[in-house]
């Protein structure tokens, strides 16, 4: 056991202010120091197992939530290694994805998105669904971080083992929030969840990429939205199936069916989001539960009418071509601004521009002259192979 003395150093205020030698012979606190085993190599840390394919395709197939985690991580990674090892897993995973509803949601910054999420969750969940909740976070322009805290919102859905919630930074490359969340949603659904929600960021431009992946697209609003509706009216309610004013309890409910009225009314003058579904506006409470299992039946018609008239399956096949082009658009401007000839070439075509000397157009036209698709394409012929 070790001796311990105490000293009073010379800036106490009284007796009762004391350090402690600490141990002998111990010159800094680094963590070797502290442990003599781990600067001495005799002990070290169990590194984090790397999964197979074998291993992630297995996992994922069985619902093991740790492994599709984990399987989803390596979607998000930005490693050109991880991407072809990510692709060939989701490859193999395919014929077991297509099968769940996908609800995208939106809303304005409190309007009670992830509250109104989990409510919903849990009741789904209570009547034998496999919920996953998938939650795009802004990314930073600055920083290029995430803060990534949905899934604190959502506590008691969060604990539930029918439940699967992952927060996502919306930025990235190859596709960025389009492809990860794309590839993401398809994860989930060959882990053998059947209702995937994808919550966004609030209103802006990852809701027209959320309205291009899912099959139900739903608004969620506050009371008294004034001229806050004014500004997204032409562009939000235009994508969404429908429309719910959140928080209608307590004092707020007469406020809440005015609310509705308003938007009601407003439906009537825009184009249907879905051929042959007219858009509503609903009611609906996290709080007291009330509206939700109304707005899961509205959904369920949805689905049945969209199935029966083939708009389901037409919109569902829209969204594959939709993101192959987009996938192929991503690949070549990697390829074009990843040349070794325009790049070196770049900054001089840039300050002729900046000068007045060609004119961006005629920048173009040189550039892509100069661009040899051949050469380009040698460093990364097959988004499978790393």
């Amino acid at each position: 056991m070790a001796n311990y003395t105490t000293t009073t150093p010379d800036w106490a205020v009284s007796n009762q202010s004391a350090v402690m030698s600490g141990i002998e012979g111990i010159k800094d606190t680094t963590v070797g120091n502290i442990n003599p085993a781990f600067a001495s190599g005799q002990f070290k840390p169990k590194r984090r197992m790397t999964l197979t394919e074998d291993e992630l395709v297995d996992g994922v197939a069985r619902g093991d939530r740790m492994i599709l985690s984990r399987a989803i991580t390596l979607i998000e990674s930005n490693s050109p290694k991880h991407f072809a090892k990510a692709q060939r897993v989701l490859q193999r995973l395919l014929p077991r994805t297509g099968k769940a509803l996908r609800i995208g949601i939106t809303g304005v910054p409190g309007a009670g998105k992830s509250t109104l999420i989990e409510a919903f969750g849990n009741m789904l969940c209570d009547d034998g669904h496999k919920v996953a909740v998938l939650s795009i976070d802004p990314t930073s322009s600055i920083t290029k971080g995430s803060i990534l805290g949905d899934k604190t919102r959502m506590g008691t859905l969060s604990r539930r083992s029918e439940a699967f919630i992952r927060p996502s930074p919306a930025g990235g490359t190859l596709g960025g929030v389009a492809r990860k969340s794309r590839e993401t949603m398809l994860m989930c659904e060959a882990a053998g969840y059947d209702v995937i929600l994808i919550e966004t960021v609030g209103v802006g431009q990852s809701e027209t990429t959320v309205r291009s992946m899912v099959d139900f697209f739903m608004l969620v609003v506050l009371t008294g939205a004034g001229d806050d509706l004014q500004g997204i009216k032409k562009g939000i309610m235009e994508l969404a199936d429908a429309i719910v004013v959140n928080k209608a309890d307590g004092d707020n409910l007469v406020r809440a069916k005015v609310t509705r009225g308003e938007y009601e009314r407003m439906t009537e003058f825009i184009r249907p989001a879905t051929e042959g579904w007219p858009t509503h506006a609903y009611l609906a409470s996290a709080v007291t539960k009330m509206g939700l299992p109304e707005l899961w039946k509205v959904i369920q018609l949805f689905k049945e009418m969209t199935t029966k008239s083939g708009v389901f399956q037409r919109r569902r096949d829209s969204q594959l071509l939709d993101w192959m082009h987009a996938m192929i658009d991503e690949h070549l401007h990697n390829l074009f601004f990843g040349d070794a000839v325009i790049t070196g070439r770049m900054p001089e075509i840039r300050e002729a521009v900046l000068s007045g000397i060609i004119s961006p157009t005629q920048a173009v036209a040189e550039l892509v002259k100069m661009f040899d698709i051949t050469r380009a394409a040698k460093k990364k012929v097959d988004l499978f192979e790393a």
